[in-house]
């Protein structure tokens, strides 16, 4: 495609040929797209006070994280991450639902992604030394944050694919302790190659009231799938609950439309700001310890 063509198709007044051309701009509001290990050094050479948006995850580990999020104060910086899943429109419902109590006290939450993810799409990720937990299942890690709490601990076993040897981990089990009292479990498998039968994309919330089921379309069948859906029920009866759009590609004007209404004095708070994020990027780096450290030995029976 002609250089010019992109520009004229999507209307594309301006077009900046390096970075430090359009940092030199006012009023820029700024959308990272980047891996996360070429945040940094972008965030050192914008404008102090800028507004942006950073692509998830917050550099590609915990210590990573901190450096982003110390940068960001002291260029005084408006900075969101990009954790769309949040303004995914059966997510938001949820939220509504769980903030209204109608489920009353959680009890159980269960994700469950049995999927075939073309790995192969972002070239950058191969041969990342983590790929799977802070590329993908962040967002589900994340939504659990904002829709359940804070963990106090994490188990979780990461694992690779003899049929993937340049890709690092591509399936984990994760497990958020939250106590006694609430059970989150995790199952994350992107490399099921068995054919689209038994494939899945669901988080189900379970409350001592009610219960919901969500799925998500996109991983079904990447990146077209069938639409996203949303189910509650109370004493056993479910409910099909409608929805306005999905999360694939509804859910990505979320951040910047808040972002951006934030910068206008229209909204009063970031719903994903760095000082948040950073609290998913822990769990992230608690992940792979738990995996790193092993299991618990089964003791001997005599």
């Amino acid at each position: 495609m002609p250089r010019d063509r992109p520009r004229t198709l999507f209307s594309i007044h301006t077009v900046y040929p390096t970075l430090a051309a359009a940092a030199a701009t006012s009023g820029t509001i700024f959308d990272l797209a980047v891996p996360g290990d070429q945040i940094l050094s972008i965030l050192e050479q914008l404008p102090r006070s800028a507004a942006v948006l950073i692509q998830k995850p917050m550099g590609p580990d915990l210590a990573a994280a901190r450096a982003i999020h110390a940068c960001c104060r002291e260029r005084d910086l408006t900075a969101a991450i990009n954790f769309q899943l949040r303004f995914s429109p059966n997510v938001l419902a949820l939220r509504d639902l769980l903030a209204r109590g109608e489920l009353g006290a959680i009890v159980d939450a269960d994700v469950r992604i049995v999927i075939d993810q073309p790995w192969h799409r972002w070239s950058f990720l191969e041969g990342a030394p983590r790929l799977e937990v802070p590329y993908h299942s962040i967002h589900y890690l994340d939504a659990i944050r904002w829709l359940v709490g804070e963990p106090s601990g994490v188990y979780c076993r990461v694992a690779r694919h003899p049929l993937l040897p340049s890709f690092a981990d591509t399936r984990s089990s994760i497990i958020l302790d939250y106590g006694d009292h609430v059970r989150c479990s995790l199952t994350l498998n992107h490399t099921h190659r068995a054919g689209p039968r038994y494939r899945s994309s669901q988080l189900m919330i379970e409350g001592v009231d009610g219960a919901a089921r969500l799925t998500w379309g996109v991983n079904l069948d990447y990146p077209s799938g069938p639409a996203d859906t949303m189910e509650i029920s109370h004493g056993g009866e479910w409910t099909s609950v409608p929805l306005r759009g999905s999360w694939f590609t509804c859910a990505f004007e979320g951040p910047m439309s808040n972002l951006q209404r934030v910068v206008a004095g229209e909204d009063r708070a970031l719903i994903s700001p760095v000082d948040d994020a950073i609290r998913t990027m822990a769990v992230v780096e608690a992940c792979y310890s738990s995996s790193a450290s092993g299991s618990t030995p089964i003791p001997p029976t005599a």
